[in-house]
């Protein structure tokens, strides 16, 4: 048996260290485990259900004065899943049913390709039917529908009474004025055709909105020099954001310049919404899901 009698001192102090180190090295371990375990239940449970409502006032330099006030709300990569269930997009919807706009913009991925959902087809009209009732809603394709289905979900959506924009736009009227809403196809897997879109607006310059699914289109789009503004998904914000490595985040192809929030490109605005599903894995940390709300102004 080794005492403070017996024991030299620099071997008491091995030992001494030996002992501490073990010990902080078991709380080292026992605080990993249980921050890795909270943080997992935090980003798998929490933060996946925790939307952001972001609202931004955005003057587009074409609006005529008969728009301005017009509220735009934009939700993408619904991806539904056990992380974003019919049923919490329900609520999602009747939030927005709430705030009033004049439109709803959807701009891709609604089913997960990998979604572990029975029937998610038939928990998408649910929860945008009523919502559809009360606003018009218009809508794009995402790479996700390109495996996951495009019938199904076209069928769907016609229960819902929303309106696909592929290729094409349509322009809303308002005192001998329009807004123009474009939609392309996905960028990934699909055809989009800009020149397509670009012939249904109207020959006079007035505002125009463009839909696509990838953000980094738009270097392209805004070369058109006839958006005001491109509306975006694809990239999830990155869905997981570790501090102090914002750069590092995981993006997806087409998805890497634009990430998240609002940019200015040329002459034009554009803003990719985080999304309000998840990919694989279903998790989100630094990163919550989003619904954009916009009030547009006409300039001054």
């Amino acid at each position: 048996m080794i005492n403070d009698i017996q024991t030299p001192y620099n071997l008491k102090k091995r030992i001494n260290r030996r002992a501490f180190l073990r010990k902080f090295a078991i709380g080292v371990a026992g605080a990993a485990l249980a921050v890795s375990t909270g943080g997992l239940l935090y980003s798998s449970l929490i933060e996946t259900a925790w939307v952001d409502w972001t609202s931004i006032p955005l003057t587009l330099p074409h609006l005529a004065k008969s728009f301005d006030g017009f509220k735009l709300v934009q939700i993408s990569d619904i991806h539904l899943s056990s992380a974003m269930t019919g049923s919490q997009l329900s609520r999602v919807a009747q939030t927005i049913r709430l705030a009033k706009p004049d439109l709803v913009t959807i701009t891709g991925d609604f089913v997960d390709r990998e979604t572990d959902l029975q029937t998610p087809y038939a928990d998408l009209v649910d929860a945008l039917s009523p919502l559809a009732r009360d606003v018009p809603i218009v809508y794009i394709l995402g790479n996700h529908e390109y495996s996951a289905g495009i019938l199904p979900l076209r069928a769907a959506m016609q229960k819902v009474g929303a309106q696909e924009l592929t290729n094409r736009a349509i322009n809303l009227q308002r005192d001998q004025h329009s807004l123009s809403i474009a939609g392309l196809d996905d960028w990934m897997w699909g055809k989009p055709d800009l020149a397509a879109a670009l012939a249904d607006l109207p020959s006079e310059r007035e505002a125009a909105i463009l839909l696509i699914h990838e953000p980094d289109y738009a270097d392209i789009a805004a070369k058109s020099g006839r958006f005001d503004l491109q509306l975006s998904g694809h990239t999830h914000g990155g869905q997981v954001i570790l501090p102090f490595l914002r750069q590092w985040a995981a993006l997806p192809r087409y998805g890497k310049k634009y990430r998240s929030g609002l940019y200015s490109v040329g002459q034009m605005w554009h803003y990719t919404n985080r999304g309000l599903g998840t990919s694989i894995p279903r998790i989100r940390f630094n990163c919550r899901p989003e619904v954009t709300i916009f009030t547009l102004n006409a300039p001054e």
